[in-house]
């Protein structure tokens, strides 16, 4: 069986997770990799069969995303280009991580292809949702990379198609320590706002994690460092807690190490509304927004906060292995039931 697993290049998660879905997936099937979207600051060490540039959504500095900069650079008339080219008919199976040129081409084109994607099971009718809806917010996760069968990744299995996270390797592996200091990954917010609640922290270290930092700055008592895989797993790794956008594998990987937790969901970024909504009923403390009166919120936090564990299984392989006997079984029941 030939497949091809297109990848979301927007954020870090889809491409962090990818690096342990794809050895699973080789073990079972010739796999190419499809990757599309330029706003990830991670890679993965497999060659890429296609590169796309995709729709991305661009962050913005104010803890939401710039729908002006991202419609500037959506590039509608690029996107179709590649809907039409990108060659999904030579595959027996297209398996998507919220990738919406394959999803788009293959339903234009009548081919298989399911999804493996947190956003499967974030739509999923028995997984958390905010208590506020987003008629728009859901509607773009349902039809942004629309697929014919779902399987997903969530904080708890809310249904049979859910699985736990996938912690990669680098994550499971690592020696847990704490050092005393936070760790902070909140890319849609400015340095300079981050610096500013921050350093009224009393008694604290700060490590923030930047999109715009070239190289390693002080100010105060915040560090300031450029993105890097490996750095921010040390970092992580050695932290007493994270603060974080609501996305998904960051406090999947925070929880799972043990470590303290506060998450800051995006503005207008409905997905990491219910996933502050399933966190919140974990007992993970969920910030609105990050301003002068997150302040008080904030230092609570770091000063008595306790920290959720729960050690995800490793259940990479098995979940392949049952995604492939199902999509074999009902390719080769559909064969036998076409009419020449």
């Amino acid at each position: 069986m030939k497949v091809l697993y297109a990848i979301q290049g927007t954020g870090n998660g889809h491409l962090s997770r990818a690096r342990d879905v794809i050895p699973a997936l080789r073990k079972y099937c010739a796999t190419e990799i499809l990757v599309s979207g330029y706003q990830a600051d991670v890679n993965i060490p497999y060659l890429l069969d296609y590169k796309y540039r995709g729709v991305s959504f661009v962050f913005g500095q104010k803890g939401g995303i710039d729908f002006w900069d991202t419609f500037k650079k959506a590039k509608l008339k690029y996107f179709l280009q590649e809907v039409s080219s990108v060659p999904v008919e030579n595959y027996d199976l297209v398996i998507n991580d919220f990738e919406p040129v394959t999803a788009w081409a293959c339903e234009v084109k009548d081919i298989p292809c399911i999804s493996l994607s947190h956003q499967s099971a974030v739509i999923n009718k028995y997984s958390p949702r905010p208590k506020k809806q987003d008629v728009v917010g859901n509607l773009i996760l349902k039809k942004y990379a629309p697929t014919k069968a779902q399987y997903g990744f969530h904080f708890d299995r809310y249904a049979p198609n859910i699985f736990t996270p996938v912690i990669r390797k680098e994550i499971r592996e690592a020696e847990v320590e704490n050092h005393g200091y936070y760790t902070v990954y909140l890319p849609a917010y400015s340095d300079e706002k981050l610096v500013q609640v921050l350093s009224q922290i009393d008694g604290v270290r700060w490590q923030v994690f930047s999109k715009n930092a070239k190289q390693k700055t002080t100010i105060d008592k915040v560090e300031i460092w450029p993105i890097d895989n490996s750095t921010y797993i040390e970092s992580v790794r050695k932290c007493n807690g994270l603060l974080c956008g609501a996305g998904f594998e960051a406090p999947a990987e925070a929880i799972h190490m043990g470590k303290k937790l506060m998450v800051i969901p995006m503005k207008f970024q409905f997905e990491q509304w219910c996933n502050a909504a399933a966190l919140e009923e974990m007992g993970v403390l969920v910030l609105k927004k990050m301003n002068e009166n997150s302040v008080e919120k904030i230092q609570e936090w770091v000063d008595s906060r306790e920290a959720i564990e729960i050690e995800y299984p490793d259940q990479t392989e098995m979940i392949i292995q049952q995604i492939m006997e199902e999509q074999i079984w009902s390719h080769k029941k559909a064969s036998k039931t076409m009419v020449f």
